[in-house]
C-alpha cells in the first residue's frame, strides 16, 4: 500500500474510532410539561429542580426545558401528552392519573396508608418499584419518584367540621383516592389545577379545598377566603411527586444516560422531601401569626368514619378484576400493616415523648 493509501486507511480508522463516542455525546433536548404554575413553592420549584438536575448529572447531554401548566397542554392532559410523545416527560402526582387505572394511586398516596418514609421503603425494598414500572409501562411511560410533600392537611374549610354529616353536599376541591373517600362520605368532589383553586373558593363555586400543605398552600392565598385549616390530612399521609418519561425516549437512551437520569431523580427526591419538612412548619407559623389562620383537628369520630370508608376502598382493590391492581393493593397493604406497629413504637413513640412536659430547648 502506498503512502496515500496508508494515510487514507489511518483516517478511516480514526473516524471509525471516534464515531461511537461522538454519537454517545449527542445532545438531547426534552420538553417537560407540568401540573403547576411556574415556580409555585413546592411542586413548581421542584419541577425546575428535576429539570436542572438531569442536565447537571448528564453533563448537559440532556437538556430539559420546563413548560408550566397550560403552556403545552392543560394540567390534566400531561400524562396523555407524554404517552403520545407530544411532550417528552411530565412532572406531576399520581393522583391525577387514577382514571387510567386505580392501581396508579398507590404510588402517590392512599388514604390512611403509608407515610413518605414507609412508601419509599416499600418502593425501594418491598417490590413497589417493579409494580410502579409495570403499571405505567402499560401506557408507554417510564416513571420515577422525585420527592414527597409529606403528610398533607385535610384542607381549608369555610365552615367548621363537627361530624361526618358535614361532608354531605360539601363542594370540595380534592383529588385521587382520597377524593374518592370524601365522595363516598357525601362530598361533591371537584378536581381543579392549582391555579384555579383560589378563584373557585373565593367565588363560592367550592366550599372547601385541599392542595398540599402550608408551604405550597400559602402562596395560593387560600387563607384569605377560608380560615379553618384542618389536620390531619388522612386522605394523603404522603404525596409523592414524580416524573414520567415517554417510553420511546427512555428506551432510546444509552445505559449511562439512563443511570444518570435515575440518579438525578433519586437525589432530587431526598432534597425535595426534606425541603417540605423544613418549609411546612415555617409557613404554618406565619399563616397563624400574620394571617389569623386557625388550625383545627378533625374530630375523632370523623376520622374513624373516613377510615372505615378508606378500608372499603382498599378491600375493593384487593379483589379487583385487574390482576395487576390486585397485586399492587396486596403488596401495599402488606407492607403498610407490617410497618404500622413498629412506627407507633419508634417514630410516634419519640414524638409523644417529646410532647411531654420536659425541660428541653
Amino acid at each position: 500500500m502506498n503512502r496515500r493509501g496508508l494515510l487514507a486507511a489511518g483516517s478511516a480508522a480514526a473516524a471509525a474510532g471516534l464515531a461511537a463516542p461522538a454519537l454517545s455525546q449527542a445532545r438531547i433536548e426534552w420538553r417537560m410539561t407540568t401540573l403547576w404554575p411556574r415556580n409555585l413553592p413546592g411542586p413548581g420549584v421542584a419541577a425546575q429542580k428535576v429539570a436542572d438536575r438531569i442536565g447537571a448529572v448528564t453533563g448537559g447531554r440532556i437538556t430539559v426545558r420546563l413548560f408550566a401548566a397550560g403552556e403545552i397542554v392543560p394540567a390534566p392532559g400531561a400524562f396523555d401528552a407524554v404517552a403520545a410523545g407530544t411532550a417528552d416527560l411530565y412532572h406531576g402526582v399520581p393522583a391525577f392519573w387514577i382514571s387510567k387505572s386505580p392501581g396508579i394511586g398507590f404510588f402517590g398516596s392512599f388514604p390512611y396508608g403509608m407515610t413518605a418514609p414507609e412508601r419509599q421503603a416499600w418502593m425501594m425494598h418491598g417490590g413497589g418499584q417493579a409494580l410502579y414500572d409495570e403499571i405505567y409501562g402499560r401506557f408507554g411511560v417510564k416513571p420515577f419518584n422525585t420527592g414527597d410533600s409529606g403528610p398533607q392537611w385535610m384542607g381549608w374549610f369555610r365552615r367548621e367540621i363537627n361530624s361526618i354529616e358535614d361532608f354531605r353536599g360539601l363542594r370540595f376541591r380534592t383529588a385521587g383516592l382520597g377524593g374518592e373517600m370524601f365522595r363516598r362520605a357525601g362530598a361533591s368532589v371537584v378536581t381543579l389545577p392549582a391555579g384555579q383553586i383560589f378563584q373557585a373558593l373565593q367565588s363560592g363555586t367550592i366550599d372547601a379545598a385541599e392542595f398540599v400543605g402550608p408551604m405550597s398552600d400559602a402562596p395560593l392565598g387560600l387563607h384569605q377566603v377560608a380560615r379553618n385549616y384542618y389536620y390531619p390530612g388522612v386522605q394523603e399521609p404522603s404525596s409523592a411527586e414524580e416524573i414520567g418519561i415517554n417510553m420511546a425516549r427512555w428506551n432510546a437512551l444509552p445505559n449511562d444516560l439512563k443511570q444518570a437520569v435515575a440518579f438525578a431523580c433519586q437525589s432530587v427526591a431526598e432534597e425535595i422531601t426534606t425541603e417540605y419538612d423544613a418549609g411546612h412548619p415555617r409557613a404554618l407559623a406565619e399563616l397563624v401569626s400574620r394571617h389569623g389562620v386557625v388550625p383545627r383537628e378533625v374530630p375523632r369520630d370523623v376520622l374513624i368514619a373516613l377510615g372505615n370508608i378508606a378500608g372499603e376502598i382498599l378491600a375493593e382493590f384487593r379483589s379487583h378484576q385487574d390482576a395487576l391492581v390486585r397485586r399492587i393493593a396486596e403488596s401495599y397493604a402488606e407492607f403498610r400493616n407490617r410497618s404500622q406497629a413498629y412506627m407507633l413504637q419508634s417514630y410516634a413513640g419519640n414524638y409523644n415523648a417529646r410532647a411531654l412536659p420536659i425541660r428541653w430547648g
